[in-house]
Formats: C-alpha cells, structure tokens, sequence
C-alpha cells in the first residue's frame, strides 16, 4: 500500500516567512499542493458555512432551481456538468452553487425567510477568504524571488474576481455499471484554488497526467486546514515551474460536501499566450481589457525575469 501524501504545511501565522515561501515553493513543484493553516477563517464561520450549505442543497429541487445558475452564480443541479468531456457518462455526480464577487450585485440569494442568515454567512465567508488569499499571495511572490508586494503593486488585488464554489456530492445514489466520478479529472483554470471539506474522502491527485496508465493518489483531509492547488494560470505564469496537477474526486459513500474558492487577478477576456522558456523573449499577450493586459504583462514579465536570473545563478 503506497504512503499517504506528504504536502507541506503553510502557517500563515509563522514569522520567517522567507522559510514559509520556500516550503510553499516545494509544495508547488512537487505536487502543486500544500495545506494552509493559521489562516485566518474561524472553524466556528466555517462550520456555519457548511451547516447553510447543507441547508440549502436539502431544499426541493424545485426550490433550488429558482436560483438556477446564470451570470456564473446560483445553482447548478446534478450531473449538469462534466469536468472530463472524454467520458461517456452522462455528468458529474454533484450539485453546486457559485457566488461571485460581492461588489457587483449579481449573485443570486435565497430569501431571508426561507433560509435566515444563509447570505450574510456567505458574505462573510468570502471576505475573509478574500483576506487570507492575500496574505497567501504575498508568500507566492516570495516563494518566486520576487518582491512581497508585487501582486499589489502591479494591481493585480484591484477587484478581484473571486468565486465561491459550495459543493455535495450525494452518496446515495443508485450504482450502475458505469464509472461515475463526483468530479472527474480536470486541472483548475485560475491561479490558485482553495479548498475546504468536511472530512468525506474522495480528492485524488495524479502527479503526472501525461504518463500512462495514470497514477491516482488520494488526498488526506486535515482538520482546520485549506488544501491549496495551483491553477494553469499560475503553471503558465512560471513556464511550467509550479504544477497545475489533474486531480479528481471520487463517488462518495456517504453525501460529501466542500467548499472551494477560485480567485482571479483580475477580469481578463481571452490569454493568447504564454510565458516562452527562460532565456528567451516574453510575447505580448491579447486582451479585451486594458487593465487586465497592463496586469498579466507586468506579472508575467516579473515571473519570467526572476526565472531567467535563478537559470543563470545555479
């Protein structure tokens, strides 16, 4: 039986942070995983996010459909989506809601009388999340030999765009002779990812998706900690330094819920290109937006500039 997986643990509230950067730069080659602790997010809030989570998916479905999802927030039902579109089955087994950033007034809420507190729980939640991923990011530039403040002063925290995902997984459904997954294999598309669950199993990762037969490793929850997984943006972003891993969860026997953020940067429409290799030039990239551009060109020129001089000084 293979050991269990040893991600590094990032304590936020650690003062060297220069040995916090490190363990979190290990964490991102080697697996592109680590736990975050001492982050700032009371389990107390936390417990009640996943208590109003319950709350809500418990409703009829016909209730919850209501608020089915548009604008990239509300409800998305079972087996609606399928993250692996080479499979056959019919979707996912899992339902989902998304509330996106809370300054542009385009979340969807279910009312106060049907669920009380539900999005003043939510609201909250996502402003500490939003707290803690800037601290977070302030350790990444470190972890990348670039100046702490970098993401700050290239504006890259100027309206982020930051979406909660709450998550369930029924474990009571029907079994068939197909392979069904709660969330089948995928890469995140963003930066970084932060998750939280209740301790159901079902994470795996696949450390090397291009190899063949693929390797399936179950992830270990651990209690008060965010599990954090890099996304393609932050891979292309460092030229494939830091891993955006494939990762999947598993059909749960029992209902599993979690919860996950995805920030971006910023609001940018299309990337065209990436980072090229060390000691060559960085394109321009395309975008709809003018801010978005001045942004990822400023961070990825960094990135890639920091990168060039650690090739060159072994």
């Amino acid at each position: 039986m293979p050991d269990a997986l040893q991600f590094p643990i990032i304590d936020l509230s650690f003062p060297d942070r220069f040995s916090i950067a490190n363990l979190i730069r290990q964490g991102c080659v080697d697996h592109g995983f680590f736990y975050l602790v001492n982050h700032g997010v009371d389990e107390e809030l936390i417990s009640k996010v996943f208590e109003q989570s319950s709350n809500f998916f418990s409703l009829p479905i016909e209730e919850k459909m209501k608020l089915v999802r548009k604008n990239h927030r509300g409800y998305t039902a079972l087996y609606a989506e399928k993250l692996d579109t080479t499979l056959t089955t019919e979707g996912d087994s899992k339902e989902s809601f998304y509330i996106g950033p809370l300054a542009d007034d385009l979340n969807q809420w279910p009312l106060e009388e049907d669920l009380p507190s539900w999005r003043s729980t939510m609201e909250t939640y996502h402003q500490k999340l939003l707290s803690a991923v800037t601290k977070l990011l302030s350790l990444i530039a470190l972890s990348l030999k670039l100046e702490e403040d970098f993401f700050e002063k290239v504006g890259a925290l100027i309206e982020p765009l930051a979406f909660i995902r709450l998550l369930h997984y029924p474990g009571d459904l029907n079994s068939s002779s197909e392979e069904i997954f709660g969330a089948s294999a995928h890469s995140d598309y963003g930066m970084v990812t932060l998750l939280v669950t209740d301790g159901v199993p079902g994470l795996q990762i696949c450390r090397e998706k291009s190899k063949q037969p693929q390797v399936w490793e179950d992830v270990p929850s651990m209690s008060g900690a965010f599990i954090v997984n890099i996304g393609d943006m932050m891979e292309r972003w460092t030229n494939g330094l830091f891993r955006s891993t494939l990762h999947r969860v598993l059909q749960p026997r029992q209902d599993r819920y979690s919860v996950t953020i995805h920030p971006l940067l910023f609001t940018c429409s299309v990337i065209s290109c990436v980072i090229c290799s060390w000691g060559q030039k960085i394109e321009m990239l395309h975008s709809l937006q003018i801010l978005a551009k001045t942004v990822l060109w400023n961070v990825w020129k960094a990135v890639a500039l920091s990168l060039v001089h650690q090739d060159s000084h072994p």
